[in-house]
C-alpha cells in the first residue's frame, strides 16, 4: 500500500479477533486538508493492555467515536504515539512539528486544530466535541520539558497508563484510603498497576500507612515481587490467606468478574471500597451485580482530571497538576530505566501485518511484562 493511501487497522465492533488491515481514511489519497485542519503522519504507538480496555470497553465508554471508521460496524483502536505535522492549513501548527497524543492505530490522522498554543493544540473536530477533553490534547514535543527522543518508547507505553496510576494514587489519599489498611491490586504486574503501587510507595512511612498488597498469576509473581512496591505479592489462588477481617480496598485492574467476587466474598463488609479501573482479563469482563459490600465503582481518569485541574480552592488549578503530574513522572521513569536493574525493555515492531500480530497476541494474554510494544503501520 502506498504512502499516499496509508494503512490503519480496523477490528469488528461486535469481535475483537475479527481485524483487518485497510487504507487509511485520513490519508493524503483519502481525504484533502480543509483551511484550518493539519495532517499528521504517525511515526509510532505504543500498543499496551490500555488499548485493549479501549476496545472493550469501545461502545460503553465511547472510544470508538474518536477515530470513526468508513464502516459503522468496525472501528479503529486509539493508541497513543508521535506523529509529525506532514501537512497544514491551521495557523500555528507548522509542517516537520513533532507531535505527541492520542491517535487511530494506522499512518494518519486529521485534526482541526484549536486553542493553538507554543505547547500544543486541541483537536477541536466536529465529531470529538462531546468526548473527553483529556484525550483531545496534542502537544509540540519541543515545547514538553518531560520529552526525551530516546525515550519516546518509555513514554508512550507508560505515560497514558501512569497518568491512570498517579489520579489513583490521589484519589485513594484524598479520601484517606476509605478508612483502609490494606489496597489490594489486582494484575498487579500490569504497567497500570505498578505505576500505581510506585505511587502508593512514596506515602510509605508514616504511622498506619496502608499495606499494599499485588494479586498476580504464577507465571508473572517474580516479575512482581522483583518491582519492590508491593509490600506483599500473592498468587490469586492465594487470595484466601489473607485476613478477611482487615478493613480492605479492592483496585481492580483485571476486569474479572470471577476474581471480583472472590474479593467481594472473601472480605465482605470489611471491604471499605471497590474500585474498578481496566480490562486486562478482558475475556472476563463481567458485571457486579448481587455482590457482597460495596458496590464495585468504575474509575475514569479523565472526570479525576477535571477534579484537580479546577481552580482553587476547588481543585489545584491545570498548572499545578500539570506539574505535580512532571514530578511524580519523573521519579517513576528515573526507576523505571534503572540500568542495573530496568523494569521495562522497549520492543518495536514494523508494518501492518506486524502490527495486527501484536494486537491479537496482547488481546490473547500473551504480552510479556518486560516488555513494552512501539509499533509503526510504516513498512
Amino acid at each position: 500500500m502506498s504512502l499516499e493511501a496509508g494503512q490503519r487497522l480496523f477490528i469488528q465492533r461486535s469481535d475483537l479477533h475479527r481485524v483487518q488491515i485497510g487504507p487509511d481514511p485520513d490519508a493524503p489519497a483519502s481525504r484533502p486538508l480543509d483551511e484550518g485542519q493539519a495532517r499528521l503522519a504517525l511515526q509510532h504507538f505504543a500498543l499496551t493492555a490500555n488499548n485493549i480496555t479501549y476496545a472493550a470497553f469501545g461502545e460503553a465508554m465511547q472510544y470508538w467515536q474518536f477515530f470513526p471508521a468508513p464502516v459503522p460496524a468496525w472501528g479503529c483502536l486509539p493508541v497513543w504515539g508521535f506523529a509529525v505535522v506532514s501537512e497544514s492549513r491551521a495557523e500555528g501548527v507548522e509542517v516537520g512539528e513533532r507531535v505527541y497524543g492520542y491517535f487511530p492505530a494506522g499512518t494518519h490522522l486529521v485534526v482541526t486544530p484549536g486553542r493553538v498554543r507554543t505547547s500544543g493544540f486541541v483537536d477541536t473536530s466536529a465529531h470529538r466535541q462531546d468526548l473527553a477533553a483529556a484525550y483531545q490534547q496534542y502537544v509540540f514535543c519541543a515545547a514538553d520539558p518531560t520529552w526525551q527522543p530516546q525515550l519516546e518508547g518509555l513514554q508512550a507505553v507508560l505515560k497514558p497508563l501512569f497518568v491512570t496510576s498517579f489520579l489513583i494514587d490521589d484519589f485513594l489519599a484524598d479520601n484517606a484510603n476509605f478508612g483502609a489498611s490494606q489496597l489490594l491490586l489486582s494484575s498487579a504486574s500490569s504497567k497500570t498497576a505498578y505505576g500505581t503501587a510506585f505511587c502508593l510507595a512514596q506515602r510509605r512511612g508514616p504511622a498506619g500507612a496502608a499495606r499494599v498488597v499485588g494479586l498476580t498469576s504464577t507465571a508473572n509473581r517474580a516479575f512482581t515481587q522483583g518491582l519492590g512496591c508491593y509490600d506483599t505479592v500473592l498468587d490469586y489462588s492465594e487470595l484466601n490467606s489473607l485476613d478477611p477481617g482487615v478493613a480492605s480496598v479492592y483496585i481492580d485492574f483485571a476486569g474479572n468478574a470471577a476474581l471480583r467476587r472472590s474479593v467481594h466474598t472473601h472480605f465482605g463488609d470489611a471491604l471499605t471500597f471497590s474500585s474498578s479501573i481496566g480490562g486486562t482479563h478482558w475475556e472476563a469482563l463481567g458485571g457486579s451485580k448481587d455482590l457482597p459490600g460495596p458496590r464495585p465503582t468504575l474509575f475514569f481518569a479523565p472526570a479525576r482530571i477535571k477534579v484537580r485541574a479546577a481552580p482553587p480552592p476547588e481543585g489545584w488549578g491545570r498548572e499545578v497538576l500539570e506539574q505535580r503530574l512532571a514530578d511524580a513522572w519523573q521519579a517513576f521513569i528515573a526507576r523505571v530505566q534503572q540500568a542495573d536493574d530496568p523494569w521495562l525493555l522497549i520492543a518495536h515492531r514494523t508494518g501492518a501485518t506486524a502490527s495486527m500480530a501484536a494486537y491479537l497476541a496482547l488481546l490473547d494474554g500473551q504480552a510479556n511484562v518486560h516488555e513494552g510494544l512501539m509499533l509503526s503501520m510504516n513498512s
